[in-house]
């Protein structure tokens, strides 16, 4: 394939001062992309928002640093730019993401930057929408109170958390270094019995990426985490295919593309 046929997408990303696992799952995957599709390779810009324990102040303390690290990307002049920490936006209450969103995507304008803005949350919102999930399991690596506030928040959106598992830890970095494939043995803990989709892990930080298909494949239900979920909104927000080789049935290319649909949660399918 000549240079000329080649496009290269560029993926601004907002994280967590703290984390390891964004800068790491997302180019994995989509390096796994690139391999199967040569037209397409993604570059990636990040900007940081200080946040070192996943507890409820540092968290608010972090979405207030948003703007300014939506402003630095700016400059960038990114294609898509995506923020990820999903526990910091849904521990804010039901429906904060559109707010989040909202409150990036005007300071990206006011920059000059069309870029469309994505969610680690709303993106987790999404994928399970086009999944077409109406029963849900969840593990997260957060203290049990933050959890709850994770499936309270999926199920406003009008999904139902059938069971969901704690790890309990509340350093960040010690979530980083979570052994992903402890959740080849976790997801057993949970009742799967009448659900549509297994969320592996509700957090982009603790790492997933090597379980997903294992997992899926053992369980015989569709099995993502907010890192291909997010992977799966960035691609759509492209006008890409969103497809990942070995990455669960979200990235398999049979599941349409979904962009923002400015609803609660809600996206229109293209």
């Amino acid at each position: 394939m000549s240079a000329s046929m080649v496009r290269d997408h560029h993926i601004g990303m907002i994280v967590p001062s703290s984390n390891l696992t964004m800068e790491t799952e997302l180019p994995r995957m989509l390096r796994a992309r690139e391999d199967a599709e040569p037209g397409d390779r993604f570059v990636f810009h990040s900007a940081r928002a200080r946040m070192r324990h996943v507890e409820p102040e540092q968290l608010r303390a972090m979405n207030a640093q948003a703007g300014r690290a939506a402003a630095e990307l700016a400059d960038a002049r990114p294609d898509v730019v995506a923020t990820a920490c999903l526990v910091a936006i849904m521990a804010q209450g039901p429906g904060y993401h559109c707010t989040a969103e909202a409150d990036i995507t005007r300071v990206l304008r006011d920059e000059g930057c069309e870029s469309p803005v994505v969610s680690s949350a709303g993106a987790l919102l999404s994928g399970l929408g086009a999944l077409k999930a109406r029963k849900v399991a969840i593990i997260t690596p957060y203290l049990k109170p933050l959890t709850k506030a994770v499936a309270d928040y999926i199920e406003d959106a009008g999904f139902e958390v059938v069971d969901a598992l704690s790890l309990e830890v509340s350093d960040n970095l010690a979530v980083a270094r979570l052994d992903p494939a402890g959740l080849r043995e976790h997801h057993r803990r949970l009742n799967l019995s009448d659900v549509d989709a297994l969320v592996l892990s509700a957090c982009v930080q603790m790492p997933s990426l090597p379980s997903i298909q294992p997992v899926e494949d053992e369980v015989g239900i569709p099995v993502l985490s907010a890192a291909t979920a997010t992977t799966f909104r960035i691609l759509s927000e492209l006008g890409v295919e969103p497809r990942v080789p070995g990455a669960g049935r979200l990235l398999s290319g049979a599941v349409a593309r979904t962009k923002t649909g400015g609803g609660h949660g809600r996206e229109s399918v293209v």
